[in-house]
């Protein structure tokens, strides 16, 4: 029996364990793509119009059935908390299968792609902002940390051995051809995490908060892959959210975003304005290095070629950083920046030339 027609076994297996389809119905199963995950993905269609999404555990992950076991658990506590995520409709925990209520296919970035202006998805992005400040706050209330498969916190550590080395290695080493070795870069780099692991690191961060990881489905925004959920600051998502290279929003429209996050989370929260700002600054640096070795990765080591076409704007958006006052700090890394940057556009140039 092929992988493929054993998961479509298991699939059916629950569905009528659950209730979900007659004894002698047969569902319809449809095969997604996964962006940059290995796990399997269907789309499940059945008799009386209903539909469900089936996710299966990385076959390539050592840890796969942790991390679905963990998607199960955040899943469960983050709906009961009012998070706009989809609802968990069934788990097969010996297989690793689950299966969430289907609410399309339609991303905020699609949306935004779409849109004649940001004033025509401002709303779904304040939407999405309230949405993000109640996975932070009420997402924290009694979290347990033995929820999270990978680590229980995000902390300097992970950002040196994720973030900079990742972007270090997998981007300027293996994709851009460039050794980032220099001890005044290190040490940048260890400055830029050193003070973005001074903010307090008691809510609930997603990791990887952007627009092809936020469904819109009846003109509401709903919050999915969070199964890497884990305690870590507030300001790390919102920069996932404002830098994403998917969606490409202008510096104004990142402003207008970021002031209505500060005014809406203020309400709720305590927050020094000035020190948040700052902290903000490097978590947003961590977060746009992330993003160049995970690109790079995915496209050259894993395949996927979808994600080349956002490493020049990732680029782009970390040299439009580090011009600000506070990059004056790092000249070595906006000085390796400006080079890669400089590579990349001389590639793209001949490619378009060919």
């Amino acid at each position: 029996m092929t992988e493929n027609n054993r998961e479509k076994e298991l699939i059916i297996r629950l569905l009528r364990e659950l209730g979900l389809l007659q004894i002698g119905a047969l569902p319809q199963l449809n095969r997604m793509s996964g962006d940059g995950s290995d796990r399997s993905f269907y789309r499940i269609e059945i008799p009386g119009g209903h539909s469900f999404i089936g996710v299966f555990p990385s076959p390539t992950l050592a840890r796969g059935a942790e991390e679905q076991a963990a998607a199960y658990r955040i899943g469960v506590h983050l709906h009961d908390k009012g998070v706009p995520v989809p609802e968990i409709v069934g788990y097969d925990k010996k297989n690793g299968l689950l299966l969430f209520a289907d609410l399309g296919n339609v991303h905020l970035q699609r949306v935004v792609r779409e849109a004649r202006s940001f004033a025509e998805v401002e709303p779904l992005y304040r939407q999405t902002i309230d949405g993000l400040i109640r996975f932070q706050l009420e997402g924290a209330r009694n979290f347990d940390v033995r929820f999270c498969w990978d680590t229980p916190r995000y902390d300097m550590s992970l950002m040196l051995s994720r973030e900079s080395d990742y972007f270090r290695f997998s981007f300027c080493r293996d994709y851009m051809g460039r050794i980032a070795d220099d001890p005044r870069l290190l040490l940048e780099l260890q400055h830029i995490a050193r003070r973005a692991a001074q903010e307090p690191a008691r809510y609930l961060l997603h990791r990887d908060f952007q627009s092809r990881n936020l469904l819109v489905h009846g003109e509401k925004v709903y919050i999915i892959d969070y199964q890497g959920a884990r305690l870590g600051p507030l300001g790390y998502d919102l920069a996932s959210l404002l830098l994403d290279p998917y969606a490409g929003l202008s510096p104004g429209s990142q402003q207008a975003l970021y002031d209505y996050y500060c005014d809406t989370i203020s309400a709720q929260l305590a927050l020094d304005p000035e020190n948040f700002r700052v902290g903000y600054y490097c978590l947003a640096l961590q977060r746009n290095l992330q993003i160049l070795g995970a690109f790079a990765f995915l496209s050259q080591i894993k395949g996927k070629v979808f994600f080349e076409q956002f490493i020049l704007p990732a680029a782009g958006s970390l040299k439009a950083l580090l011009r600000d006052p506070q990059g004056r700090e790092y000249p070595s890394l906006a000085g390796i920046v400006d080079e890669l940057e400089e590579q990349l556009k001389k590639a793209q140039f001949f490619r378009m030339d060919d």
